[in-house]
Formats: C-alpha cells, sequence, structure tokens
C-alpha cells in the first residue's frame, strides 16, 4: 500500500478508559517509561528517573520552552446563556484572537458575550476548522494575554474531566507546565506533555552527566488533540503552528558534535523536521538570528527525519496526527512502524501504562 492510500483505521486502537490519566503521577519523574529500541526491536520497562542511565552518551536534547496560557475564558450572553471560549492564537489586530467558541452554533458573527468587570467580546467572524475571530474588549487596559492570566483558566483537554469545584484545579496550575516553560513565553494552548516528566533534579543531572540542552519555542494549538477525519490519511489538513529556533540552537544543530540529537516531545520533532525543510530554501548566506517560521508539515509513513535521532514522547490519542508521527519515526522510510505501534500500544495497555497529556512516557532510541 502506498502512502497516499494509507486507511485511517490503521491507526485506530482500542484503550480501556480507566487508563486515560486524570491526574499526574504524585512525583514528575516516577512516571512509567517504557523504552525502544529500533534497531534490536527490544522493548523494556523502566521509570522516568531512570533516563540518564538510557539515553546515549552526550545527547544533544531539544525541548519545546513554550509556557501554557490559562487560555480557558469563561462568560455569559446577553440572554445569560454561559460561553466557553479557549483562546488560540493572536490575531493580526492586537485586540482580536483565534478561538475555539460553545456553543458554537449560538455564536454567529455579530454576536457578544463578556465576564461583568472583565471584558467584553465579540464574534467578528467564523474560520476554517470551526474557529472564530473574537474581538476582546477588557475593562483594565491590558492584552488579551494579560486578561487570559488574571481570569483565565488551565486549558486541561477535553479527556480530562473538571467540574468547576474540583480540587484538582490547583494541582493543575502546577503540573501542566514543564518545570523549564519561559514565562516570557506563553504561547501554548496546550502543554508539550513529554516535558511534563523532567524535574529540576533530574535536570541537574543529566547536565552533570554530559547532556546538554537546547530550546526551541513552538506555538502548541488545541489542533494537536484533533482526530483525523478523513479516511485516508494523505487527505487530512493539519494545523499549522508557529515555532520559533534561536541561534543558539541552530548553532547545535550544525554542529559536529558527535551528541544524538534527541527531541523532548512531538512538538519539538515538529519544529525541528520543519526547519530542516525550509531551510534549503533560505540563501547559502542565511541570517544566523533567531528562525521563525509556521509549521505546516504532517509526518506520517513513510516519512525520513533529518535532524531527529531520539525521542521522547507520551501514548497519544487513536487517529491523532501524533500517532502518525510516532509511527513513522519507529520505521524511518518504510509503512510497518504503524503495527509495532499498534504491538508497542497493546503491550502498553496489558503493563496497565497511563495515557494521554497527564499520563507515562516513552522513550524511542
Amino acid at each position: 500500500m502506498s502512502e497516499d492510500h494509507l486507511d485511517i483505521r490503521r491507526f485506530d486502537f482500542h484503550l480501556p478508559v480507566e487508563l486515560i490519566a486524570q491526574e499526574p503521577a504524585a512525583r514528575r519523574d516516577r512516571s512509567k517509561l517504557l523504552v525502544v529500541d529500533r534497531n534490536t526491536g527490544g522493548i523494556s520497562h523502566h521509570h522516568f528517573h531512570e533516563i540518564g542511565e538510557l539515553l546515549p552518551a552526550n545527547g544533544r536534547l531539544y525541548r519545546n520552552n513554550a509556557s501554557v496560557l490559562p487560555a480557558r475564558l469563561r462568560g455569559f450572553r446577553p440572554t445569560g446563556g454561559a460561553v466557553e471560549c479557549l483562546l488560540l492564537s493572536p490575531g493580526a489586530d492586537p485586540t482580536q484572537w483565534r478561538c475555539f467558541v460553545k456553543p458554537g452554533k449560538k455564536l454567529p458573527p455579530g454576536s457578544r458575550f463578556g465576564l461583568e468587570e472583565h471584558y467584553t467580546a465579540e464574534i467578528v467572524r467564523v474560520l476554517e476548522n470551526g474557529e472564530r475571530l473574537v474581538a476582546f474588549y477588557p475593562q483594565r487596559d491590558e492584552s488579551g494575554t494579560d486578561l487570559a492570566r488574571h481570569v483565565g483558566g488551565i486549558p486541561l483537554p477535553p479527556y480530562i474531566q473538571r467540574d468547576r469545584e474540583d480540587p484538582r484545579k490547583d494541582l493543575d496550575r502546577e503540573r501542566y507546565e514543564t518545570v523549564y516553560a519561559d514565562k516570557s513565553k506563553p504561547v501554548a494552548a496546550a502543554a508539550p506533555t513529554a516535558g511534563l516528566h523532567f524535574t529540576p533534579e533530574l535536570l541537574t543531572g543529566l547536565q552533570g552527566a554530559g547532556f546538554s540542552f537546547h530550546e526551541v519555542t513552538l506555538h502548541v494549538g488545541a489542533g494537536t488533540f484533533q482526530p483525523i477525519k478523513t479516511e485516508r490519511v494523505s487527505d487530512h489538513r493539519i494545523h499549522r503552528e508557529i515555532y520559533e529556533i534561536p541561534p543558539e540552537t541552530r548553532a547545535s544543530l550544525d554542529s559536529a558534535e558527535s551528541g544524538q540529537r534527541i527531541a523532548v516531545g512531538t512538538t519539538t520533532v515538529r519544529a525541528l523536521e520543519d526547519f530542516a525543510r525550509k531551510r534549503k530554501s533560505l540563501p547559502l548566506k542565511e541570517d544566523r538570528g533567531a528562525f521563525l517560521a509556521e509549521a505546516d508539515l504532517f509526518l506520517y509513513p513513510p516519512a525520513r527525519f533529518a535532524f531527529t535521532d531520539a525521542m521522547i514522547t507520551n501514548f497519544h490519542l487513536p487517529r491523532s496526527s501524533l500517532l502518525c508521527l510516532v509511527s513513522a519515526f519507529l520505521a524511518p522510510g518504510r509503512l510497518d512502524g504503524i503495527e509495532w505501534l499498534r504491538d508497542i500500544y497493546r503491550e502498553a495497555v496489558s503493563r496497565q501504562y497511563r495515557f494521554y497529556s497527564y499520563g507515562d512516557a516513552m522513550l524511542i532510541l
């Protein structure tokens, strides 16, 4: 079967609902870690705090330092009906944001909603994929980002269940964020969850053992959770996400260092691999500053990888673009990574690994 005829059903799997993690492990680095060796085909089982003994020596770890914006805003229509608005990314006009809103059918262009003493908002127009362009008018002289910080809620994915009085909400503010997130970059509508397993102590230990860390910033969008709805994988229109690769990281990627390049999470893989493809069109004497672009790269079998030698990732949703990426990485240039990933996931289910954002991790070497 060619890549143009891959059926999305090949990326489906059964997951018992009790394995969808509703809260993180008691300690970040005590989550389970499933290790896959692509050279031997072997699988082994560990805990994340052991990762320094499992990674290739002197590896270069690339991580997404985006911080999670408290992007879930509550509001009410003039009739009193409740509205939930998820900020996705700023528009060209500084007062406007791309958003998901509920109930969308009751919020056509021109509709207004708000939260007393905090803000009013108006739907400007309907965009693709059900998004809305929304203009915000805060009561105070503040940006949409500042407004979210004051009154917004953590944008947990829909499979993590919280009611309004859930005491775990305080835990979410701490744990649905990496310990290395750059607070000056609140650009993520979802956490880069592979990084949630690191602790400050683990990072210090890895650096002392000869590993180096390099930053990228990818504006994680809610599209990362959307299932592929087309029958053929190749017909799916992948979501776009802005990313930035600073000069120090660019220099590391081009360096002749012997350490393998290890991507922490699919968001990092997407940024690195999109950069690898776009840089080919740059002039020979390219600017050595930060590289800023919009990732529109959809990686699925039999894709190949230019800048990623190993990857740390969580366990992903069925029929998702993330599942496609991981299966491609298991067997670059081939299609057999699809069935291999299904076997790995069956093994994870049988051993009671916890899935999705607050779940356990996988290291692919």
